[in-house]
């Protein structure tokens, strides 16, 4: 039986499709949603001291909890209650690394569904948490 459940979310339809698919397969499961805002690194990551003087670092967290909100709102309408998560770095291992240190049971992420040539362009943050999780991992497609 599936207890703990971290979904990824953005603001994509692949993301709520993920959430709403964990709401209605897991009724009975502790749901956290989590956002990861993926830091610029090199050149200006050289010059700041730490995360929050990044450019742009406060808009993006601001964004990050308005989105995050938006996902308990979802969860309401379901009369589920969740936690959120907002956590900087590299999406896919920031979401395995969260899911790992909480002893979550599953993993559910939405993915767009990219034949091969765009994941070679573009990469996949859901492909590498298939690849890299210990735990279930869930991925429902969104075309």
């Amino acid at each position: 039986m599936v207890k703990d459940i971290l979904v990824p979310v953005d603001d994509s339809p692949q993301a709520k499709a993920a959430l709403e698919y964990a709401l209605k397969e897991f009724p009975e499961a502790a749901i956290t949603a989590i956002h990861v805002v993926h830091l610029p690194e090199g050149y200006w990551a050289a010059f700041a001291r730490s995360e929050d003087e990044l450019p742009g670092y406060k808009r993006v967290h601001s964004h990050a909890r308005e989105l995050l909100e938006t996902t308990v709102q979802q969860a309401s309408e379901h009369e589920h209650k969740m936690d959120t998560v907002v956590k900087t770095g590299d999406p896919a291992r920031e979401i395995v690394d969260y899911a790992i240190e909480h002893g979550f049971d599953q993993i559910v992420i939405g993915s767009h569904g990219r034949k091969r040539a765009g994941r070679l362009l573009f990469g996949s943050v859901s492909e590498k948490v298939v690849r890299n999780a210990p735990m279930t991992v869930v991925v429902v497609h969104e075309e």
